[in-house]
Formats: structure tokens, sequence, C-alpha cells
């Protein structure tokens, strides 16, 4: 009797103050979530680097072939930021492409990918963004051609292109392929910049991860399926393991360009136990013979 009139009294007092076990968690949800960035690659595509702009705050140029697409800020500014996000308004953008007022995003984002992510590691994510200090920095319009930059159409692109759903992991594999495979396809979303894509922007599945033309700002993106003659057959788990902590191939050259920076911002701060299933999961893929290179002129 005594103990439930105390709590009755006590409980309005003492309902905003964190218990040590929920700053624990919280910390080690900020923690957990600062490691997910990195893997997520979040850092390279929402930093104006060239500009010298602020940490995630955005501005960062998107070159495609249907215009230029500019990264938004997504420090927790609560106007020019996310810093007015709900949980829900967090995982409808990573799961279904969609900004809190309900407008599509383009697929530039790589939505298409994140709504394989778990929903403990989205809000993990979340937390770490939302620790970080608050960048005022506007959103800059995108300068895309019609009717590329036309959000509604993106309704109709889903309905053609979107699979939505957290990716599940196959019974019939171990933990380290499903881990490999969730990294590869949810978090790190290699097949974004590693497949080719249709004249609509949609990932052609059938050549999945067999490298594409027309990368990030028009680089050729090489084909990382096991095929000997135009992919990475040759390559070991090392070798793999290797390019993805340092960006040093096998045969001692390194990669330039956005896989330098993907490299540098993200996956070389994964884990070796990650990175080995990455390694794990791509040579097991099917083989696909394509060679990736510029058309030869006339």
């Amino acid at each position: 009797m005594i103990r439930r009139t105390l709590l009755a009294v006590l409980g309005p007092l003492t309902a905003g103050i964190a218990t040590p076990a929920a700053l624990a968690a919280e910390g080690d949800a900020v923690a957990r979530g600062g490691y997910l960035v990195h893997a997520a690659g979040c850092i390279g595509c929402h930093t104006d680097e060239k500009a010298g702009g602020s940490r995630l705050a955005g501005g960062r140029a998107l070159k495609t072939p249907f215009g230029t697409y500019f990264s938004p800020n997504i420090t927790p500014h609560r106007r020019t930021g996310i810093g007015a996000w709900s949980d829900d308004d967090f995982l409808r953008a990573l799961r279904l492409g969609r900004r809190p007022d309900g407008a599509h995003y383009f697929p530039v984002f790589p939505y298409t990918s994140y709504t394989g992510m778990r929903r403990d590691d989205a809000l993990a994510i979340k937390a770490y963004l939302f620790s970080l200090k608050p960048v005022e920095r506007a959103n800059r319009p995108h300068d895309v051609r019609r009717p590329f930059g036309w959000r509604w159409t993106m309704l109709f692109w889903k309905w053609l292109f979107f699979e939505p759903g957290p990716r599940l992991a196959d019974p019939a594999q171990g933990d380290m392929w499903n881990r490999g495979g969730y990294l590869v396809n949810a978090l790190g979303h290699c097949g974004e910049c590693h497949t080719p894509r249709n004249f609509l922007g949609a990932s052609d599945r059938s050549r999945y991860l067999a490298g594409s033309t027309e990368g990030p700002d028009g680089e050729l993106v090489p084909n990382i399926t096991p095929d000997m003659a135009t992919g990475i057959g040759e390559w070991s788990n090392g070798d793999i393991v290797q390019l993805l902590r340092d960006g040093t191939k096998p045969d001692f050259d390194d990669v330039q360009g956005s896989m330098a920076e993907a490299i540098r911002d993200g996956l070389g701060h994964l884990n070796d136990a990650d990175l080995r299933a990455i390694a794990v999961y791509l040579r097991s893929l099917p083989a696909i013979r394509h060679r990736v290179e510029r058309p030869k002129k006339p």
C-alpha cells in the first residue's frame, strides 16, 4: 500500500528521468548506430566534401543520366534536417521511400535496398544521427529534367520496380552467408552502383552486381560476381577483405573514385567478421559474364 502510494506521487516527477539501464541501452544504440552508418554508406553521400560542407549536412551532388540530385541534410536540425522526425518517419523513409509529408523519394536515395533493413538497425542509425550536432543547412533543389523530377511519377515507378519488405534470413545457409547477404543487399546497397539499370533507372535484376557503365558521376563500376573472365572469380576471400579494408586489389593496384570514398568513409570501418561475411556471400553468387567497358568509337 505504501509502495503504491509512493509510486503514484513520485511517478509523474520521475517520468522523464532515464534509469541507468535505459541510459546504457541508449548509449549502446548510438554506438551501434555509428557503426551501421558506416556500413550503410551515409557519410559519403550526405556530405558535400568538395565544398567543405559539414558532415552529413547534405548538398552532395549526385550526377545521373537523368540530371543532378543533391543529397539532403540528415543532421538533427529541426527545420533544415531530420530533427523533427519520429521513429515512424525515419522507418518510412528507409523502407518505403516516403518523406514525412507523404511525398515520394527518388530512387537515387537507395531505399530500394534499405527496405531490407531490420527495424532495430534502422532505429540505431537514427539514434546515432540524433546524437550529432544539428547543422542548419537548407536542402538544395534537384536539377533534373522532366519528367524525372516529378515526385508523383514515383508512385508508378514503385508499382513497376519496387518490392518493399525486410530481408529475411535463408535457413538453408549459414550465419556468415546471411550476414554477408544482409550487408551487401540491404545495408551496404552494393547493387545500387554495381548493377546495370534500364532506361527508367531501375536495376536490371538479371545482371545483379555484374557492373555498370553508368555509375556515380558516370564512372565505370566493375562486375563483382565470381565470373572468372570479367568478375572477381579469381579472387580469394582474403583478396576481397583486403580491398574492402584499404582499397588494395590483388594486383597491388588501388581503387579510385567513388569506391575509394566508399571504403574511406564506410566499408573500411567494418570489423573483420563482417568483411569476411561479405566476401563469403559475393563468392557464392552465380557468375555473370559481363565486361564493363566504354563502347568503342567508330
